[in-house]
C-alpha cells in the first residue's frame, strides 16, 4: 500500500475514517478482500505470492495496514515479506505494545516499512526506519512511502481533500473514493528525490497511479462509528477495470 489517509477522532459520527490505495505490479497475483479460510476472523485482501496482506480487519476489532518505505539503494539480506507483518498481527491476539516490542527486535529482517496497527480506540504507527512507535493522535494524518505525515505532495493533497470532505458535513463513501482516484501529478519542483529518477518520481507522485505495468491495484475505505460498527469497502483494479467488495462488522458486541 502506498497512500493512506486517516481521520482519527475528529468526526462526530466516526471515530475512525481510513482511505487507502495499494500500488503494485499488475502481474502480481492478488485476491480481493474477503474472509480468510485459514483465519476465519480476518477480513482482508491477500498477496498470493507470500500470503500476507497490506490492510485488514478482524471480527474482534483489530486492524493493521502497511506502506513500504521507498529506498532503492537499501542493501541487505531480507528474508521475510512485509505483508506478513499485517497478517501476523491480525491472526494473533498479542497486545499491540507486545507486538511492536517484538518488531523492534525483528525489524532488520524486513526492508523499510511503516506499520499502522491497533484498533479504532487506540492506534499506533511504527517504522523500522525511524524505529519510533507513535501513538496516533486525534487529527487528519497521511502516510505514503516515507514516514508518517512526511509532506510529500500526494500526502498533503490527500489530507487537504479529506479535510474538505469532512468539513462539508455529511459525506458518502464515493466522496472518499474520489480522493483515492486523484491522478494529479505533482509539479517537478515539488517532487521528492528518493533515488528513482525524475520520470518515476512523477509517476509515483499521484494518489492514484496508472502505468503499463504498475499502478493502484485497490482502493479501500474503512469506517468505524462511535458504536463500534465497522464498514470496509474495497474497489480493486486491474488492466480491465474495477470490482467492488465490502462488508459491515459490529465490533460493539
Amino acid at each position: 500500500m502506498c497512500t493512506l489517509l486517516l481521520a482519527y477522532g475528529v468526526h462526530p459520527r466516526y471515530r475512525l475514517i481510513l482511505a487507502a490505495n495499494r500500488d503494485e505490479f499488475y502481474h502480481r497475483p492478488t485476491s480481493p478482500a474477503s474472509y480468510w479460510l485459514d483465519a476465519a476472523k480476518v477480513f482482508a485482501g491477500r498477496d498470493l505470492v507470500h500470503g500476507g496482506t497490506w490492510l485488514g480487519i478482524t471480527t474482534s476489532g483489530r486492524l493493521a495496514a502497511l506502506t513500504n518505505y521507498r529506498d532503492p539503494h537499501a542493501h541487505g539480506q531480507y528474508g521475510a515479506s512485509r505483508g506478513q507483518l499485517v497478517s501476523g498481527f491480525l491472526t494473533e491476539e498479542t497486545a499491540v505494545e507486545q507486538y511492536l516490542d517484538r518488531l523492534r527486535g525483528e525489524g532488520g529482517c524486513y526492508r523499510g516499512f511503516n506499520l499502522l496497527l491497533g484498533g479504532a480506540d487506540r492506534l499506533y504507527c511504527y517504522s523500522n526506519i525511524s524505529r519510533q512507535m507513535i501513538r496516533i493522535s486525534p487529527g487528519i494524518h497521511g502516510l505514503s512511502n516515507h514516514l508518517l505525515n512526511t509532506p510529500w505532495p500526494k500526502v498533503v493533497r490527500g489530507k487537504k481533500a479529506l479535510a474538505r470532505v469532512l468539513a462539508a458535513g455529511e459525506f458518502s463513501t464515493e466522496d472518499l473514493f474520489a480522493i483515492l482516484a486523484d491522478r494529479t501529478q505533482a509539479p517537478d519542483e515539488q517532487l521528492p528525490d528518493t533515488g528513482v529518477g525524475l520520470e518515476l518520481e512523477r509517476l509515483l507522485s499521484s494518489i492514484f497511479i496508472s502505468s503499463e505495468r504498475y499502478g493502484t491495484r485497490s482502493s479501500s475505505i474503512l469506517l468505524v462509528d462511535l458504536e463500534g460498527r465497522a464498514t470496509f469497502l474495497e474497489r480493486s483494479f486491474d488492466m480491465g477495470g474495477a470490482n467492488d467488495t465490502g462488508i459491515c462488522l459490529d465490533w460493539s458486541r
